[in-house]
């Protein structure tokens, strides 16, 4: 492999990051500090607890998902898609580097970004909550794992986006919702039985059950299915991402 081309790339990706650190950094620790203020502070004061956590602590996996995925999906798919808009893609796809070289470039870049955020925003909820990480290990391999899988997700949008409104359209309409019916603020076990069935078909139901065992022990499904899931996503997204270089999709004129 090519690591001074890869080495090129996330230099680049992360350089634009320190160039727009309001809208990359600040900005989401702030929207996610309103969020534990709105629901911590209003929604906890009527539910104190769920399963024996504090609904403050409780919440916090979920918000840190929520960011992530968000984020990881946002960087990826804009810094591929950038390049195709202005033109540039044709000359790295013209130099001597392969498909894996060019994602990985632009993944890790992305990945790094929403780890980034993830951990300032875990640090940030201490602030407001007591916290205890009973898996710190798990932990940081399930925030990895998300960050790399949702950070391939949004090559492969960036790539199959034509303009900036189909760029906002997965990450705001398919990923959001899929977070927030997802368990990032409640239990599945609190929802009526026909409800759970019907969140098990939701696949970030998965990712956050395994993080939030990660912190206090507890899941709603099996944390083995946790991390087949978001392995199968992983590679899920590497076979599309490679079919898409060999194929050309949406990056030959």
């Amino acid at each position: 492999m090519n690591l001074r081309a890869v080495g090129a790339i996330y230099r680049f990706e992360m350089g634009r990051t320190f160039r727009t650190i309001g809208q990359s950094i600040v900005s989401p620790v702030l929207t996610t500090s309103l969020y534990f203020v709105v629901f911590g502070t209003a929604i906890g004061s009527r539910i104190e607890e769920v399963e024996g956590i504090g609904y403050g602590a409780f919440i916090v996996p979920g918000l840190i998902m929520l960011t992530v995925l968000q984020q990881a999906v946002s960087n990826a798919s804009f810094g591929i898609y950038f390049p195709k808009f202005i033109g540039t893609v044709y000359e790295l796809l013209s130099a001597p580097v392969s498909f894996l070289e060019v994602t990985a470039g632009y993944v890790l870049a992305a990945a790094t970004k929403a780890l980034a955020i993830g951990l300032i925003i875990l640090a940030t909820s201490f602030f407001f909550v007591d916290l205890t990480i009973l898996h710190p290990v798990a932990m940081a391999a399930f925030l990895v794992l998300t960050c790399l899988s949702f950070a391939l997700f949004g090559f492969i949008i960036g790539i199959w986006a034509q303009n900036f409104e189909q760029l906002q359209l997965v990450p705001l309409l398919v990923i959001t919702p899929l977070v927030f019916l997802g368990g990032a603020f409640y239990s599945i076990s609190m929802l009526p039985g026909a409800w759970q069935t019907i969140s098990l078909f939701n696949p970030v139901v998965y990712l956050i059950s395994g993080f939030r065992w990660s912190f206090f022990g507890m899941a709603d499904v099996p944390v083995g299915w946790s991390l087949l899931a978001i392995g199968g996503f992983l590679v899920l997204c590497l076979v599309v991402i490679a079919w898409i270089f060999r194929t050309g999709w949406r990056l030959r004129p």
